[in-house]
């Protein structure tokens, strides 16, 4: 049949506006694994036993099972138990408590690295031990985490392609649905392919941002 190229623009609607639903899934994921990570973070290091204990066991599930699998329990699954979420809640709640819990990871190594004369020079100032995590040890330790964190961002972006699977008109899912109108599976998916491409781009360039104007402050 050959290759046409010329079919996109006809369909272009139907693509741009996947590139919103993935921009919006994955900018709402992230800002959900971000904060969750840093209260799975100071949880699993200064939550009492009763409470660290099953959050580790917790955690050792979402890090141990697919995140497909994640997705359909949270979508089909909870519906059994009278929690009916829209697809795209139950997508940016998957998406950002399964990166919510890598994030932690790496912020607790980050908290640990951490002098602890930091903690106790602001107990001295006459901060609480809340007081102190939350405005000297957790800001510098989110500081040296920022890179790897922006690498599980874009680990994200392109994981939310899955969400496809519940019914979100992300990008993938719309090029599929324009495919099914027009057989041409190529052009569509080469498409598809290269927004993100674009859109990984446009992440990468906040991440660098993010990072020099870290530098800068230090």
């Amino acid at each position: 049949m050959g290759l046409d190229f010329t079919i996109i623009p006809k369909y272009m609607d139907i693509i741009l506006l996947g590139v919103a639903w993935t921009i919006g899934i994955t900018v709402s994921a992230a800002l959900l694994s971000f904060i969750g990570g840093i209260l799975f973070a100071v949880i699993a290091l200064y939550a009492p036993w009763i409470i660290r204990q099953p959050f580790r066991l917790v955690e050792g599930v979402f890090m141990g099972t697919p995140l497909l699998l994640q997705l359909f329990l949270i979508y089909f699954g909870l519906v059994q138990i009278g929690i009916d979420l829209p697809a795209f809640v139950a997508g940016i709640i998957g998406l950002g408590l399964h990166f919510a819990v890598y994030n932690s990871e790496l912020i607790q190594t980050a908290i640990l690295a951490v002098d602890k004369g930091q903690m106790e020079a602001a107990r001295t100032l006459g901060l609480s031990r809340s007081q102190a995590l939350r405005k000297v040890v957790i800001p510098q330790a989110i500081r040296d985490v920022i890179p790897p964190i922006g690498n599980n961002m874009i680990a994200l972006l392109k994981d939310s392609a899955l969400v496809s699977v519940i019914g979100v008109s992300e990008l993938t899912l719309s090029a599929q649905r324009v495919i099914g109108k027009t057989y041409r599976p190529f052009e569509f998916y080469i498409l598809a392919a290269a927004l993100y491409y674009i859109i990984n781009l446009g992440m990468e360039w906040v991440q660098r941002r993010i990072e020099r104007r870290i530098s800068v402050s230090r």
